[in-house]
């Protein structure tokens, strides 16, 4: 299985900051910008009003709880201007009533805060889901638009993974980074202001700590970067997995591998488990180390602010006001530090998700493709060879030619190629040689939604999704009304079944159509193809899962639908394809034998063979009697 787990992995990560990346993510903040504009007005006035808390503070304690009469120069900045403002206007201001004032503006400052801070992270996060929108619209639509050889190499859960977890860790960077940072910023550099304002000695000594501190981030940094990219690689094995293992439940059970398929998840699961542990280790020492190093630079004001208080150079109001500027200087510090683990997380999923959103839609219609409202029907292979993978060709030069309204069907071993001719005429691929033509039109010059609502195609393993069943007759298509799905179903003797359920046409399907029978799932997707009228009409195995009563009632609807369409018909089984008009015969890539069936036993080549091989019991069976 260690093949298998391959399919899993993620691939490895590139910069830290990619600044292409950035200005592709800064597009999407484009159509909401003045709301952008708004929240980073709001980040200024919140770092503005956040340093008013310690003045305040200072003012108190200068003015009115420790006044400095004899010596007015040692107060602070701030309460030497307020107090030199009061005595040139007369005002005497007693300190009950003083500090009340403060307080007031403490309070007005702590409320209008709030306030601010509230407006900001509601703009912010109405961005962030607006723009979660935006890509999830658009890399679903891109999803859509890609060729079937991209979904053949990439596993589901990995492209869940982009649309989910890697969406998710860009919301953040949009609610609680760019911004943000902003915001971390300005208020640095206005508590710096302050500092260097009130005291330019102490504010140096509240700095000295910095190289600590950046290094301590540095070597976090670096450790969490590779931590977190491993966390990443791990989750979306885990999704890959349970995926493909959730979807295969029927095949676990049906093998007994429930032991085998739970080690292998355990396996995966404790890496995941194991490389978080890894970020749970760098993150226990980095926030510790962050508040012992912030500790020492509040411990070294104490000292020398205290001493110089003691000294007389320092008011008690400048002291503790330079205590609340350093708590609130650090603590932006080490959010930089985690604004940068977000820039990390959004730089990743940006490279996966813009990888993804790269993809080359080799199927894309050409401009100005051709478009036809009404298709003859008529279908031709010109000299094509294909291959899945470079170098082992599934068809070798494949030459023949469909009239319209002719039913043609196409036999063969398993693996001669008879459900690719499907796919190269849906153009799901494109022929590496030769051309598919659709009324003498190659099928890479039409528009694909053109071409592909000419056609309706009935595959063996038929894929209901989870809704109603007239949902999935429907599809969507508002122009098919209820009497063409009753037609559509009666046509294909679905009608009986339909209405024997608690709910008709609105009886819910599960998800896969779980609660139906094959048959069942069969004929609806029979009244689906039905239903949109194709010109041309694909049934790849399309009654292989049925019983032989249903088949027979299938066999004389579609004898009767077929008229006056294009058919062509992959099937296994000899018995449903005795009345086409002409039956081609595959082997090992290459058009061997082509006639009715009569002509194709007469020639007993590949053909009859292989009509022995599925009737050698019939046949044999009139000798025993006989003998």
């Amino acid at each position: 299985m260690a093949e298998a787990v391959d399919l899993y992995e993620e691939s490895t990560l590139g910069k830290a900051y990619d600044a292409r990346l950035m200005r592709r993510l800064v597009t999407y903040l484009l159509p909401y910008k003045r709301m952008v504009l708004g929240a980073v007005c709001l980040i200024v006035l919140s770092s503005l009003l956040q340093l008013v808390g310690p003045l305040a503070t200072a003012v108190a304690l200068d003015l009115f709880v420790r006044p400095f009469e004899e010596h007015p120069e040692v107060m602070s900045a701030i309460s030497r201007w307020i107090d030199s403002e009061l005595i040139h206007r007369g005002v005497e201001v007693a300190p009950a009533t003083g500090l009340a004032a403060v307080a007031l503006v403490y309070l007005v400052s702590l409320v209008l805060t709030f306030v601010v801070l509230y407006a900001q992270s509601y703009i912010m996060q109405m961005i962030g889901q607006r723009i979660m929108f935006d890509l999830r619209r658009d890399i679903y639509r891109h999803l859509h638009r890609l060729p079937l050889a991209f979904f053949d190499r990439n596993p589901v859960g990995r492209l869940v993974t982009r649309v989910t977890n890697d969406v998710d860790a860009l919301n953040e960077l949009f609610t609680a980074g760019i911004v943000a940072i902003i915001g971390d910023v300005l208020l640095l550099l206005g508590i710096m202001g302050v500092l260097f304002w009130l005291d330019w000695r102490l504010a140096l000594i509240s700095f000295c700590i910095l190289p600590l501190l950046a290094l301590l981030t540095l070597w976090f940094k670096l450790r969490a970067r590779h931590s977190y990219r491993e966390v990443r690689v791990k989750l979306a094995r885990i999704n890959a997995y349970l995926q493909e293992h959730i979807t295969g439940m029927s095949v676990v059970q049906l093998f007994t591998r429930e032991r085998l398929s739970f080690d292998e998840f355990s396996t995966i699961n404790d890496a995941h488990r194991r490389a978080n542990v890894r970020a749970i280790y760098y993150y226990a020492i980095y926030y510790p180390g962050v508040e012992l190093v912030t500790a020492v630079g509040v411990g070294l004001i104490l000292w020398y602010g205290g001493g110089q208080v003691l000294s007389g150079l320092l008011s008690v109001g400048s002291l503790v006001a330079f205590l609340q500027y350093a708590q609130r200087f650090y603590q932006p510090l080490a959010d930089l530090s985690e604004k940068y683990n977000i820039l990390q997380a959004a730089m990743a999923s940006s490279e996966r998700i813009f990888g993804l959103l790269d993809e080359t839609l080799d199927m894309s219609s050409p401009i100005g493709g051709f478009r036809d409202d009404r298709v003859r029907g008529e279908v031709e292979f010109d000299a094509v060879t294909f291959s899945y993978l470079e170098g082992e060709p599934v068809l070798k030069n494949i030459s023949f030619r469909i009239e319209p309204g002719e039913t043609v069907a196409v036999v063969g071993h398993t693996g001669a190629g008879k459900s690719t001719l499907a796919s190269l005429l849906l153009r799901f691929y494109d022929v590496q040689e030769g051309a598919v033509r659709v009324d003498g039109v190659d099928v890479r010059q039409w528009q694909l939604l053109s071409l592909r609502r000419a056609i309706a195609m009935v595959l063996q393993d038929v894929f209901l999704f989870s809704g109603t069943v007239a949902d999935n007759i429907r599809l969507g298509e508002d122009a098919i009304d209820s009497d063409r799905l009753r037609w559509a179903a009666r046509e294909v003797h679905a009608l009986d079944f339909i209405d024997q359920l608690p709910e008709g046409f609105a009886a819910p399907v599960l998800e896969r159509g779980a609660g139906l029978s094959v048959g069942q799932k069969q004929l609806i997707a029979f009244a689906r193809a039905l239903a949109f009228d194709p010109r041309i009409l694909i049934l790849d195995e399309a009654t292989s899962s049925i019983d032989t009563e249903t088949e027979q009632r299938i066999q004389s609807a579609l004898q009767r639908l077929q008229q006056g369409r294009t058919s062509l018909v992959i099937a296994h089984r000899l018995s449903t394809i005795q009345r086409a008009d002409r039956i081609l015969v595959l082997h090992r890539g290459r058009l061997r034998e082509q006639g009715t069936h009569q002509e194709l036993l007469a020639q007993r080549g590949i053909y009859h063979r292989l009509y022995q091989l599925q009737y050698r019991d019939q046949l044999s069976a009139p000798e025993e009697l006989a003998s």
